[in-house]
């Protein structure tokens, strides 16, 4: 790799920073969150948004909570145009929602701008222009002097347009684009000289914007530049220090972060990233990243499926399954080790609530692996664990447990996980809930219920105290001809049970035995499990009927009968 080609950002532009104060501070509130989907997203698409979609994504951004939104660049094509006429003539915006509108430093493009929002009762007007050496000089052909010049001149003749328009609430917003490689000294500068001519006050600040247009440096270094010019910004009371990172490096969001610590009081991203190149910084895991932290967000993320649903289909880009928080993938488990945390971590969060007396949704949280609560985000806890061949038996009895009312003992639960793993590895594919219970019906309920032995009857008496007898018809499935009457008596039901199946030629040893009922009510049906020793191996059965005692009997002939399939093949435990 030609790496000797590249220099590092802090070469290019130093930033005379002696102490820093970021690395000790705590965001303790969030800052102000501005959408850009509507311009700097919308300008990355394939297929940029129509008015309908626009109007979509307003609306969503509305519901969510957002209280300042750039819209649209009004001079860039008649839909971004038409899109702000629209906002102005529908009564869309809300009466705390502002608008933001953006333009170059170009006065006829101002002028359009200005067009543009004539009617809204609140509007930003986002003047920008490149300062970074390079544009300077291979893009614009412009001396630094000529750019601090050119932006003065735009920003006079914007003042003089809002100063037209008394009746309206027009503030202003400058970006020096790409920030981050421009000197410091130049920016300062230049916002200090627009704070003054804009007249900013306290009660009408303006908003200086520092974007990292292509992110080129370790999101330090950012942080750096943003605390040197909050520190040595004038009228800072007048003046909303904004950022605008992008995701050049794949650390977007820990730069917006860092700048957050050094003083940036607002930042502009979009919703899951999208913008040109890698994206824009994403709000939404900057927003959810504080959620974890204890802060509030500000925005309202209750229903995030809905959102990225609307996203998407406003955008025509999809959403990735891994994406922080709102990726389809991000709360499941498939790694058993995974997935028995969450289990138990799950049981304790309802066991928690329980002994503070709180609903489960009040809890503190604290379950393993899950730093955020699906349900905060709208999600069920459904697709928490799924079974594939790297699952364990944690996550495989946790999902029987959740759909089907089955809690498996915890000796039953590697039998079971070798089952589902061999079908898993067999078919490659993702075993559902669903499928679960059929490999748990098929290995251990089917057993006793279909034969190869079968048990026709049965009847039990207790003829003396502690003693109990069981009476019954043993047949093979098919051959009804065969069936013989068998008896047995012992200390319990099925210490008699399992003696009447060794007069009968059946042997079997009772190792373990549990049993619950599936749901609550005198008409709950029962499920029992047993792990008998038969021919010097292990098998498990279980039974299911309305009666635990039948249940338990199926239980029993089911371990038979799986003996009996695997004699002479070496199965067993």
């Amino acid at each position: 790799m030609p790496s000797h080609r590249y220099r590092p950002a802090h070469q290019r532009v130093e930033v005379p920073v002696t102490t820093r104060a970021w690395p000790a501070a705590r965001i303790e509130r969030a800052p102000l969150w501005v959408p850009v989907d509507l311009r700097d997203g919308n300008q990355a698409l394939a297929e940029p948004m129509d008015i309908p979609r626009k109007r979509r994504m307003f609306d969503l951004l509305v519901s969510m909570g957002f209280k300042e939104i750039e819209v649209a660049y009004p001079s860039a094509s008649r839909t971004d145009f038409d899109f702000v006429r629209h906002l102005a003539g529908s009564g869309a915006v809300p009466d705390d929602v502002t608008v933001v509108v953006f333009t170059p430093a170009r006065r006829e493009l101002i002028e359009r701008t200005f067009a543009a929002v004539d009617g809204l009762p609140r509007t930003v007007v986002h003047l920008y222009t490149a300062t970074a050496p390079t544009w300077r000089e291979v893009v614009l052909g412009r001396s630094r002097t000529e750019v601090r010049d050119l932006v003065r001149d735009a920003a006079a003749h914007m003042a003089r347009l809002a100063a037209a328009r008394p009746q309206a609430d027009i503030r202003f917003q400058f970006s020096p684009e790409v920030f981050n490689l421009t000197e410091p000294d130049l920016v300062l500068e230049i916002c200090n000289g627009l704070t003054e001519l804009w007249d900013a006050s306290p009660e009408r600040p303006v908003t200086h914007n520092l974007p990292a247009t292509v992110e080129v440096a370790t999101p330090n270094v950012y942080a750096d530049q943003i605390e040197y010019l909050h520190r040595h910004l004038e009228r800072r009371d007048a003046v909303v220090l904004s950022v605008h990172p992008h995701n050049d490096r794949g650390t977007g969001v820990a730069c917006a972060e860092l700048a957050v610590l050094a003083g940036a009081q607002r930042v502009e991203g979009c919703l899951f990233g999208n913008g040109e190149r890698t994206g824009n910084v994403d709000l939404v895991t900057l927003a959810l990243n504080l959620h974890t932290q204890g802060v509030d967000p500000m925005i309202d993320f209750s229903d995030l499926a809905t959102v990225r649903r609307t996203v998407e289909d406003c955008i025509r880009l999809p959403v990735h399954p891994r994406h922080p928080y709102a990726g389809a993938l991000v709360h499941t488990a498939f790694s058993g080790t995974h997935q028995d945390a969450i289990s138990k971590g799950l049981a304790h969060h309802a066991r928690r609530a329980a002994e503070l007396g709180v609903p489960e949704s009040e809890a503190p949280w604290t379950v393993p692996y899950l730093p955020v609560d699906p349900a905060d985000l709208g999600c069920s806890y459904e697709a928490v664990i799924r079974v594939n061949s790297q699952s364990g038996k944690g996550g495989i009895a946790h999902l029987l447990r959740l759909h089907h009312g089955l809690d498996l003992p915890q000796g039953l639960r590697p039998d079971f996980s070798g089952v589902v793993q061999r079908a898993t590895d067999d078919s490659g594919q993702e075993a559902t809930p669903k499928e679960l219970w059929e490999l748990f019906r098929g290995t251990y309920l089917a057993p006793g219920e279909e034969g190869p032995l079968t048990l026709d009857s049965w009847t039990a008496t207790e003829p003396a105290p502690g003693e109990h007898r069981i009476r019954c018809t043993l047949g093979h499935a098919g051959r009804r001809a065969d069936a013989r009457q068998a008896e047995g008596t012992g200390n319990g039901p099925l210490a008699a049970f399992t003696a009447a199946l060794a007069a009968a030629g059946h042997p079997a040893e009772i190792l373990d035995y549990a049993e619950h009922a599936l749901t609550s009510g005198p008409d709950s049906a029962a499920v029992a499990y047993v792990r008998c020793r038969i021919g010097g191996l292990t098998y498990w059965g279980a039974g299911q009927d309305t009666s635990v005692l039948t249940a338990s009997l199926r239980a029993v002939l089911a371990a038979v009968n799986r003996a009996a399939r695997d004699r002479g093949t070496g199965s067993g435990d």
